[in-house]
């Protein structure tokens, strides 16, 4: 399925390529990806932590999201933001702006993209991304933290898990913070840096016992942390009923 206002921008004189959603953003430029031009216009309305900082704005009847791209690991000692440079199309916010687009497209629970930006210097090159924020939603690392989800709410979570996995997307890092969920028990996926779309395999069982380990460690970190082993027996279960569903909506 095709996401019918797609544009791509090339700015000579930075470098830079801008990959947006024309309806959603009439034309981008590079102070939208700046916190501190959204801070000046007194816009700024919050932010996130994990790898980097997460910035959320106001803008007009709606909020985003702004993401600077930042490597983990051992790589971040060598450099903290800057990839290495394979083509445009291979950069990371491209890939991940045209997956989500699609994955919006389908229906699926992701936020939409608002616009990717790549700045090539040289052999490498630096990248944001800006999403439409999900509002009135939790991370379910923060969710199971205030109260139990209930079984009801483990299988909801396991049917949308399989809805991704039936359309082929291996979320390459599923865990409890790239979740997200609201006060009526719908939820949402976060984060598709990485992602991509795959025949079936093995890898969906990857990914559910990566978001297993994640639950797990969350919970020998806080002992108030609702999260048990009869709560994975029903993701499970919403998981395989899932399946069920999604055969009957094909036929």
């Amino acid at each position: 399925m095709a996401y019918a206002g797609l544009k791509i921008r090339h700015h000579c004189e930075s470098e830079a390529d801008f990959l947006y959603d024309a309806e959603r953003l009439p034309e981008p430029d590079h102070r939208i990806f700046d916190p501190q031009y959204w801070e000046a216009r007194a816009a700024l309305i919050g932010q996130a932590s994990g790898r980097g900082t997460t910035w959320f704005v106001q803008h007009g009847g709606g909020q985003w999201a702004l993401r600077h791209y930042h490597r983990g690991g051992f790589a971040a000692r060598i450099s903290r933001d800057r990839y290495f440079w394979l083509g445009l199309e291979r950069t990371r916010a491209w890939r991940e702006f045209r997956l989500t687009a699609q994955l919006h497209a389908q229906g699926l629970p992701v936020p939409a993209p608002v616009a990717a930006r790549v700045i090539r210097s040289g052999l490498s090159y630096r990248a944001d991304l800006i999403t439409a924020r999900l509002e009135a939603v939790t991370p379910l690392s923060q969710r199971l933290l205030q109260a139990a989800l209930g079984e009801h709410g483990w299988e909801n979570l396991g049917a949308v898990l399989r809805r991704f996995h039936d359309a082929g997307v291996d979320h390459a890092d599923l865990n409890a913070h790239n979740i997200l969920a609201d006060a009526a028990g719908q939820f949402w996926l976060i984060d598709f840096d990485k992602g991509r779309l795959r025949p079936p395999g093995s890898w969906t069982n990857t990914n559910l016992q990566r978001l297993r380990r994640s639950l797990t460690k969350l919970k020998s970190l806080s002992p108030g942390f609702s999260w048990t082993d009869a709560d994975w027996d029903a993701l499970r279960a919403g998981y395989v009923a899932g399946s069920a569903r999604t055969g009957r909506a094909r036929s």
